[in-house]
């Protein structure tokens, strides 16, 4: 899967999802789906900035999910944990590119792919 596909996946889930907002403080139903993303977000801002990709794009990503959701300080809180966790997640089990890594690289890709694609077509307008 190539980088600029999951960035509009990416970008068309987040879009999709934001405006369903509801007036009480019952979790969306697309929420557990947006939180998983951050995290995969945060284990690919790691993993891709550990096999030679330099730049914040992934970290990029997730400031463009927080502005479309723009959610309330403890929401926005439980976002930049999700994506903190998933960073942190390798920083324990990787100091260097490996053949594992770069195939951490490509399941996240999916997975990330995969959320953004089904959280869109369920809950898009």
């Amino acid at each position: 899967m190539n980088r600029p596909s999951i960035v509009l996946a990416i970008c068309l889930a987040v879009g999709a999802a934001a405006p369903a907002r509801p007036a009480f403080s019952a979790e969306s139903p697309f929420e557990p789906g947006l939180m998983r993303l951050a995290e995969v977000l945060g284990s690919l801002h790691f993993l891709r900035n550990l096999c030679g990709e330099k730049g914040d794009q992934w970290r990029g990503e997730m400031e463009k999910l927080l502005d479309s959701e723009n959610p309330d300080p403890d929401r926005r809180a439980r976002f930049i944990a999700s994506f903190n966790r998933g960073y942190r997640s390798f920083g324990g089990t990787y100091t260097q590119c490996t053949a594992s890594a770069t195939e951490a690289i490509s399941r996240y890709m999916r997975e990330g792919e995969t959320l953004s694609r089904d959280i869109a077509s369920r809950y898009g307008n």
